[in-house]
């Protein structure tokens, strides 16, 4: 089995060693590195080119935030999960921002991190839904029409909707069934999508539908 190779990045070496023991307990997942702050994360990502991130938003010398961006700048190929104690979902918005797959509270991460590791893997991004639909209303109420992209037009009506249901977190089989197309349609949608967008990632692909509106009809 290929494992998922993780890079911890936090500050506090109490907390990076309990991660370790529940990651490594995984059988799909093995801890290849870590980093006691947002610099050597950046180092760390070069030399060991893991499969995904698990990086603190506060530590000292760089921040996760900034780390995320530069190791983005690079096109280093890995999923990036923010780690917080925060639970504004201001974080939420800075993270898609600056291209991670989504952050977990670290009061849950015994519970919601194995997921979301595994979600980022995939190309998924891992979303608590109550941030999701605060942050909706917050951002639409602050923006304007005239300052939203306008190459939603480009896309057909079924690319919208498989848009759509990929920014709402639903998997390739989910999306599948609901719109009753093969699996392999769903990622030809997708691929086509990305390509009219110029998009690269499917946190892009969130901020995308952020920007333009398209999670209004979120419950």
């Amino acid at each position: 089995m290929t494992k998922i190779r993780v890079l911890l990045a936090d500050d506090h070496g109490v907390l990076r060693a309990g991660l370790r023991t529940l990651i490594n307990a995984e059988p799909d997942m093995e801890v290849v590195g870590e980093a006691a702050n947002g610099r050597e994360a950046l180092e760390q990502a070069r030399e060991l080119g893991p499969d995904a991130i698990v990086m603190d938003i506060s530590m000292p010398v760089m921040g996760g935030l900034e780390a995320t961006r530069l190791i983005r700048q690079e096109g280093l190929d890995c999923q990036i999960i923010m780690l917080t104690v925060h639970a504004e979902e201001e974080y939420l918005f800075e993270t898609l921002q600056a291209g991670g797959s989504g952050y977990v509270l670290k009061s849950a991460a015994d519970t919601d991190l194995m997921e979301a590791i595994r979600k980022a893997y995939r190309g998924e991004v891992f979303l608590y839904p109550s941030a999701v639909k605060k942050l909706l209303g917050e951002y639409l109420k602050g923006a304007s029409a005239s300052d939203r992209p306008g190459h939603e037009k480009r896309l057909t009506a079924r690319e919208r909707e498989v848009l759509k249901l990929t920014a709402e977190g639903f998997t390739n089989k989910e999306i599948a069934e609901k719109l009753v197309i093969s699996s392999k349609t769903v990622d030809t949608y997708r691929q086509r999508i990305m390509e009219k967008l110029d998009l690269h990632h499917r946190a892009e692909l969130v901020r995308y539908a952020l920007s333009t509106g398209l999670l209004t009809a979120m419950d």
